[in-house]
């Protein structure tokens, strides 16, 4: 079966399926093959609950015409994304950086959303698997959309703008996230400006934050480039202060509540509302959305509990946003502070650089309350000998037990990998 037939099957029900326990139906279902999965052995199972059809790479699992026999599962779903993109006539906005790609794709789908019948990727779908099933969820109905790109290599961006072919994009800014495997801060910069090389190519409209320089640098490659926030930019507003939340001043000198935290957030409203003027979104409904926008997600949810404010940042963390986090909370007027803190991964040679780092900021900043949980964080340890430092998260849960926190600010982050998220319930 070619991608035309395949792609027949697709429209028929417009939906695809990865995994068994979430099989719609009429769908096709693509074994997707893993280090510690081969979902071929599946194929059948999503038949039986409902599938249309089941690509699978490996033929002995065949076992009449409703499986479609390829040579990579993978290749084909990316294939048939591709293909489905190419019959699409709209507008599509592409996203990656280090840090805030997700904060932003859910701010500017809100302000989008005012205008337009818009898609947004869903959740953190927005690897070489999550991005072809993001554009394979965009139906007829959709007027514009907006596509989020992760990577941690050199070379999976420009992939990745094979299949979404983004018409518009932006690079939220370009820090330290996965700078072990890119292998070296240059490399992250290369493998980030991939998609505004795409952009180049295809003659498609960038927006550029001016007051990142390494971003504005990149700038002289385009003929256009849609500039903010600054004074005489193309898009306008200005950071008014962020106790916790943030504030802004429109050009007409509106200030604006919002209910994000931290100064950094404010180039992810910035980058909203410059694309929603683009687009012509009226700006007091743009306004409007951000001001409404709440995050979730621990990524930078802002929890009352008991006594306690907790900023809940525990979905990911890397060198530039810990370092962003930890500065925001220096910056909040509180007379109990505590900081709770876990390993960053994927830093490779430069764990022991950055974790060593992070310790010496919290000594600069004079924290008092601090509790490290990891085997990394270990060497922050060594900065900032006052600190409590556990091994394990367990062993910090039990501890939150025997010696609970009240009438704190308390930030809790770190990476996925440590589910730092497990001291919620001890807090």
């Amino acid at each position: 079966m070619d991608i035309r037939n395949l792609y027949q099957n697709y429209l028929e029900s417009g939906k695809v399926s990865t995994d068994t326990r979430q099989v719609a139906s009429g769908s096709i279902f693509f074994a997707l093959k893993g280090e510690k999965f081969n979902a071929n052995v599946f194929a059948e199972e999503a038949l039986v609950k409902g599938a249309k059809l089941a690509v699978i790479d490996e033929a002995e699992y065949a076992k009449d015409e409703r499986y479609v026999v390829v040579s990579n599962v993978l290749e084909t779903l990316q294939a048939l994304a591709r293909y489905h993109r190419e019959q699409l006539t709209i507008p599509v906005i592409g996203l990656t950086g280090s840090n805030g790609k997700t904060t932003s794709k859910e701010l500017l789908h809100a302000v989008l959303s005012r205008k337009f019948k818009t898609f947004a990727t869903p959740g953190n779908l927005n690897n070489h698997i999550g991005v072809p099933l993001s554009v394979l969820s965009i139906d007829k109905s959709i007027e514009l959309a907006v596509i989020e790109m992760g990577a941690n290599h050199v070379g999976e961006i420009a992939q990745l703008c094979t299949i979404a072919n983004p018409t518009h994009g932006f690079i939220t800014n370009i820090g330290k996230a996965h700078i072990g495997t890119f292998g070296g801060f240059d490399n992250i910069i290369r493998g980030k400006s991939e998609l505004y090389m795409h952009l180049i190519n295809t003659n498609g409209i960038v927006f550029i934050n001016s007051q990142n320089p390494i971003l504005h640098n990149m700038a002289k490659r385009f003929k256009n480039p849609l500039f903010y926030p600054a004074k005489g930019d193309y898009f306008q507003c200005e950071f008014v202060g962020a106790d916790p939340y943030v504030k802004i001043k429109t050009e007409a000198g509106e200030e604006i509540q919002t209910r994000l935290i931290g100064a950094y957030n404010f180039e992810n409203i910035a980058t909203a509302l410059c694309i929603g003027k683009y687009f012509k979104v009226d700006q007091a409904q743009a306004l409007q959305a951000i001001a409404d926008y709440e995050p979730a997600n621990m990524r930078s949810q802002v929890i009352k509990k008991n006594t306690n404010t907790i900023i809940l940042d525990a979905y990911n963390a890397n060198p530039s946003s810990m370092e962003a986090a930890i500065r925001n909370l220096a910056s909040i007027k509180a007379e109990h502070k505590v900081l709770i803190l876990g390993d960053m991964f994927e830093l490779e040679d430069e764990a022991e650089t950055e974790h060593r780092t992070i310790g010496k900021l919290i000594l600069e900043f004079g924290f008092t309350d601090v509790l490290l949980c990891g085997e990394l964080m270990s060497v922050a340890v060594k900065e900032f000998p006052k600190a409590k430092h556990f091994y394990k998260r367990e062993a910090l849960v039990e501890y939150l037990k025997q010696n609970p926190i009240s009438y704190a600010v308390v930030l809790v982050k770190a990476s996925r990998g440590i589910g730092l998220e497990a001291v919620m319930d001890v807090i």
